[in-house]
């Protein structure tokens, strides 16, 4: 996958939106809460919440470590796109979505 199959994929669930911060990172959200960043320069990684009995394993998998600064919410650093098929990836995805936006207020997802 490349970053516009990965847009893609992140715009066609409800409610997201998208916005750039530090000046080089696409960050996905819900309610104003980010799922997914990915930057828009250099190669290709992709940083995502996933579940807490998943957090372990995934962060000594090959192609992972922890994400910096946010490892502490469950969050991972994907840092090689291709050691994930595509649907795997884009349930890994789908999943930080869903967890993200179970944590909202209703009144966030207005």
């Amino acid at each position: 996958m490349n970053i516009e199959d990965i847009r893609a994929f992140c715009k066609k669930l409800p409610q997201v939106t998208e916005d750039v911060k530090w000046g080089n990172d696409l960050c996905f959200c819900i309610g104003g809460k980010m799922f997914c960043v990915a930057p828009l320069k250099g190669e290709l990684t992709l940083s995502f919440k996933v579940q807490d009995e998943e957090f372990d394993e995934l962060s000594t998998r090959p192609g992972f470590i922890p994400a910096p600064y946010v490892a502490r919410y469950k969050w991972v650093l994907l840092q090689d796109v291709s050691v994930l098929k595509r649907k795997e990836l884009e349930g890994y995805i789908k999943q930080s979505y869903e967890l993200i936006r179970s944590k909202l207020p209703k009144k966030a997802l207005k």
